[in-house]
């Protein structure tokens, strides 16, 4: 069997630091609170009852799932 792991091509991206995460979470967060605000009104009038999700964990979804795909790459 031969070793892979000299010229192996398991190259690693540098990790992000976290501050500057931090920083584009919280700027998708306040962005992404107000649209789902208004989603979460328009969804409640027009269906008639409360949304399963508040907004603000609407926002924090949506910032959870679109903060990393900016540091992907």
């Amino acid at each position: 069997m031969s070793d892979q792991t000299i010229n192996g091509s398991a190259h690693h991206a540098p990790r992000v630091p976290r501050a500057e995460f931090k920083m584009y979470f919280a700027l998708i967060l306040m962005i992404a609170v107000p649209v789902q605000l208004i989603a979460w009104t328009g969804e409640a009038v027009i269906k008639g009852r409360k949304p399963r999700l508040d907004p603000l964990t609407r926002a924090w979804k949506d910032a959870t799932a679109i903060t990393p795909m900016i540091f992907r790459g």
